[in-house]
């Protein structure tokens, strides 16, 4: 089996950006696609690399914040709509299982006409979501094992980290969350773990002029880990590769910069994530 990483989008935030699509990543093993987090837009990136619709197996949610889940139920209109008609398996946080029964809802009319005009099978029994609400194991097949860990990204609890295992790699990616000893553990060895950064010089410019700029600059450094701090999570967890990714600024800061502030703590590959990169 052949273990395939696509950064499908790495600007961290809400906001759309210029340069860089919203937090998704695709995980492809032996033809199998797992999609970890649903921004705005992951359906596009998809298409864009190449990532055939009905080859997805499993979604996975790390936190219910809008960057990370604005495209949960879209993604799965859309590919359906593209021909998706097996069955697929989602995990994340509650109230998941909720929010998928009110997306269903919201596109009733939509999904009805489709059915009865365009001869489509019916679209909830492809969606079968579960919420998530400890750590550990939350799903295998025969080609991967997936666990999670209870990360640190306050206030929004829970929060998760999923380690991939599959024959060939291990692959972890971090979701958000500050240097927590929770996602050292879960990355333990693994090939490659994809971690969230931020650009802590630059909070001066990205809450300059906003009434809440108290709050979100203080949101910003307790809920995430900073250029300086992501190399001592890559070190202490042991892994080989470090892929940075969820950009905070998306489109200011050098690449080199990034790497540069890494590698003071981390000895292995670094990795500046960018959209569509395949690893």
């Amino acid at each position: 089996m052949s273990t395939k990483l696509v950064l499908l989008g790495t600007g961290g935030g809400p906001m759309p950006k210029v340069t860089r699509s919203a937090p998704a990543n695709a995980l492809v093993v032996d033809g199998a696609t797992y999609i970890i987090d649903c921004g705005n837009g992951v359906a596009r990136q998809m298409a864009r690399a190449r990532l055939p619709f009905r080859s997805l197996r499993a979604v996975f949610v790390t936190h219910h914040h809008s960057d990370h889940n604005a495209d949960f139920g879209n993604l799965f209109l859309l590919l359906w709509a593209g021909g998706l008609d097996q069955p697929v398996d989602a995990f994340g946080p509650p109230p998941l299982r909720t929010m998928t029964d009110q997306f269903l809802a919201l596109n009733a009319y939509d999904i009805g006409t489709r059915i009865a005009d365009e001869g489509r099978p019916p679209l909830a029994p492809l969606i079968r979501a579960h919420d998530v609400d400890a750590p550990g194991e939350v799903y295998r097949d025969e080609r991967v094992r997936v666990t999670c860990a209870l990360v640190e990204h306050p206030p929004v609890v829970p929060a998760f980290a999923f380690r991939f295992d599959t024959p060939d790699r291990s692959i972890v990616f971090s979701g958000d969350t500050a240097p927590c000893e929770a996602l050292v553990e879960l990355a333990r060895d693994a090939d490659v773990l994809v971690h969230e950064v931020l650009h802590e010089p630059s909070l001066d410019a990205i809450c300059a002029n906003l009434p809440n700029a108290t709050r979100l600059r203080r949101h910003l450094l307790d809920s995430h880990t900073t250029h300086d701090q992501v190399g001592v999570v890559a070190r202490d967890a042991g892994v080989k590769v470090l892929v940075l990714n969820h950009f905070v600024p998306a489109d200011t800061v050098r690449a080199e910069t990034w790497r540069d502030a890494a590698a003071r703590h981390f000895a292995g590959r670094i990795v500046v994530g960018e959209d569509l990169i395949e690893l």
